[in-house]
């Protein structure tokens, strides 16, 4: 079983929790291959498989934005109309994860240090929030850290490796550099969107999930229909004396519960599910001599003895 990702918060206090700036290594989260393969799935799964009113239930399910608004990715040309184009989840993120680095830069600027990488862009969210992309959110976080503490190495000091949402709100408040109260806050907004995003993508996981399992249940119940037609229409062709449809109901509904016991009294004794009836049975020498009994059960024989041999 693959490792669990750290959260980016949990990046960020094992980072509080060593406060060595000089040989400072952004931990990366194993990836997920699984959430990359969902994420694959799921975007095939809805494009070729599922019916337009399935398509609207899932695409439209949080937008803010009608679902023909929204451009293909080769209609993108820069950052910005990706951002008008994400989703509501992604977008809070995003203008979290903006609000941080702008932070992040005027106060690398201030300080004289060199502006900081960061990785995350609007087309990392783009279309959807998975998994996966929550590293990249957790060395974008480190990274700024890193400034923080070099250009506020004693405000930071006050801050605890464990320190919950509220305490870093309450540090944002008493600190009296504007800057670093905005990276601060923008950071816990990041930890909050991040979680936001996360109960959507799980959201689309389980429905997605709920349509496969449904269109498999239909497929196979679809299969099953057809079986049962070609055995009935089977029986019918070669004009045996029984109630085809009923005979055959009747054996898949105990096959449920017992498929060899079914099949074998279906060929022994195929009566069982539907009787012979001796009435229908022609007449022999020119209708000279009716059925009987007897002929009721020669029929029963050999119907069971088709059915046997029978291949559909």
């Amino acid at each position: 079983m693959a490792a669990k990702e750290k959260s980016v918060h949990d990046e960020v206090q094992s980072f509080l929790g060593d406060i060595d700036t000089d040989n400072l290594t952004a931990p990366v989260a194993p990836a997920e291959e699984e959430d990359d393969e969902f994420e694959r799935l799921l975007q095939e799964f809805i494009s070729t498989e599922l019916t337009e009113d399935d398509k609207s239930t899932i695409e439209n399910d949080a937008r803010k934005i009608p679902a023909d608004n929204k451009p293909l990715p080769s209609a993108i040309e820069d950052e910005d109309g990706f951002a008008q184009n994400l989703y509501e989840e992604e977008k809070a993120l995003y203008n979290a994860h903006r609000n941080f680095t702008e932070a992040i830069n005027e106060m690398a600027l201030q300080a004289g240090l060199d502006a900081p990488k960061f990785t995350v862009t609007a087309e990392t969210l783009y279309p959807r929030y998975k998994p996966a992309v929550g590293e990249s959110f957790a060395r974008d976080t480190l990274t700024g850290w890193d400034v923080m503490i070099k250009v506020h190495p004693t405000r930071i000091m006050n801050i605890t490796p464990n320190a919950r949402d509220e305490e870093l709100l309450e540090f944002a408040e008493k600190t009296t550099d504007e800057t670093l109260q905005t990276a601060v806050i923008s950071y816990v907004e990041i930890l909050i969107e991040i979680e936001s995003c996360e109960i959507a993508y799980e959201k689309r996981r389980l429905k997605a999930k709920r349509k496969r399992i449904e269109r498999q249940v239909y497929e196979e119940h679809q299969r099953r229909l057809e079986k049962i037609n070609r055995y009935i229409e089977a029986i019918r062709k070669k004009e045996f004396p029984v109630n085809a449809e009923r005979l055959v109901m009747n054996y898949f509904k105990t096959s449920r519960k017992d498929a060899d016991g079914a099949f074998k009294m279906l060929t022994n004794n195929p009566a069982t599910f539907a009787p012979i009836e001796v009435s229908k049975i022609k007449a022999r020498f020119f209708g000279l001599i009716k059925a009987r009994p007897e002929d009721g059960i020669r029929i029963n024989k050999e119907l069971g003895k088709f059915l046997k041999n029978l291949k559909v």
